[in-house]
């Protein structure tokens, strides 16, 4: 069979010394952590009700808060103009105190998105210029970049849906949109700084490919991501305190009068039922990725079972603490810290089997 290794010719075009995989990995790593905080910070902006706080977008002036009075109540008069404030916060009261606790978990996730754009478009822009990219990466590198430009965009049409009609919230499919788009360049972050690690290790080595086994794995996971988005965006962790019934069922009672597609993907009983029992089909998918990795990556098959393993406990533990704000946090960074280690094990695997094939 045909080598799939990277071509010699290419690697040694130009100058060789001039390639610098070890820095791109560890810059793509130190990408890969801000998204992993940028990801969080979204979780508590989302758990705070924060994310309509800031009705405009701007790429500038934006990055300062405002520094005024004066500017601070400005700020409030926008927002109280969102149908959020008019029909939900507005009801229990708001103080300009309460409404600058939610300005500031939406400005730093603004803040925090602009700064993980310059950590990732300047380095790359270095690297460019210096040659140091190794031959077959700047085409990733540079769908990595719209990648993140892409997210930012579906974060801002994320905020706008909730800022139209009669609208208290965001709209669950924007918001899983942007999620499932950020942990989608977390993978592409991690898997791409493997693959530099590995010419590191071996200039002319195999580049990894997700296997079949890894696409089958791949596709569960993003399900129950999916769910667990949907589940934030409709507020239905609040559906059931107990575990492992739901108010003291085993099925919850749905309403299926509106359709089994509108059902399936609005009501927040069966989403939740949903979320909750798909887990184990996506743990069992996971103790089968360790399992093929741990021949080849004994490390990146510990942090899979690991975080899978924390992810469940923190999950039940949400449940059990009625969605108290840090748990249900920690159950959305460990989230983020699951699809790493499993891009991290899916590259190992792949690797080694592009090798195997290589060699044969």
């Amino acid at each position: 069979m045909a080598s799939t290794a990277l071509p010699s010719t290419a690697l040694n075009a130009g100058s060789v010394s001039r390639l610098r995989p070890l820095a791109i990995a560890r810059w793509l790593e130190i990408t890969a952590a801000f998204v992993i905080v940028i990801v969080l910070v979204g979780g508590i902006t989302r758990l705070t009700e924060s994310g309509l706080s800031i009705t405009e977008w701007e790429v500038a002036t934006g990055i300062l808060p405002p520094l005024t009075e004066a500017a601070w109540q400005e700020e409030f008069a926008k927002y109280r103009q969102t149908p959020e404030y008019r029909l939900e916060a507005s009801v229990g009261g708001m103080t300009l105190a309460d409404f600058k606790f939610i300005f500031f978990w939406e400005w730093f996730h603004r803040l925090l998105a602009r700064a993980v754009g310059m950590v990732y478009a300047l380095p790359l822009a270095w690297f460019w210029l210096k040659g140091a990219i190794p031959a077959g990466y700047k085409g990733r590198l540079l769908g990595l970049l719209a990648l993140g430009g892409l997210q930012g965009l579906f974060g801002w049409l994320m905020v706008q849906s909730g800022l139209v009609g009669d609208m208290t919230d965001v709209s669950h499919f924007n918001l899983s949109l942007h999620l499932l788009t950020a942990l989608a360049l977390l993978a592409g972050l991690v898997w791409t700084a493997r693959d530099m690690r590995r010419i590191v290790r071996s200039p002319e080595a195999a580049r990894a490919r997700l296997t079949k086994a890894a696409g089958i794995v791949a596709a569960v996971l993003f399900i129950q991501l999916l769910l667990g988005a949907w589940v934030a965006g409709l507020n239905a962790g609040h559906a059931a305190y107990d575990w492992p019934l739901m108010n003291g069922r085993v099925a919850p009672e749905i309403d299926w009068s509106s359709g089994f597609l509108w059902t399936l993907t609005h009501d927040p009983f069966l989403l939740h039922f949903l979320h909750r029992w798909w887990a184990w089909i996506a743990v069992a998918a996971l103790i089968w990725q360790a399992r093929r990795t741990r021949g080849t990556d004994r490390l990146a098959s510990i942090l899979l079972n690991a975080t899978f393993g924390i992810m469940v406990v923190l999950g039940i533990a949400t449940v059990l603490s009625g969605v108290s704000l840090w748990m249900a946090a920690m159950h959305q960074l460990v989230g983020a810290l699951l699809v790493a280690a499993t891009a991290w094990a899916m590259n190992s695997e792949g690797a080694a089997r592009q090798a195997e094939t290589a060699a044969a």
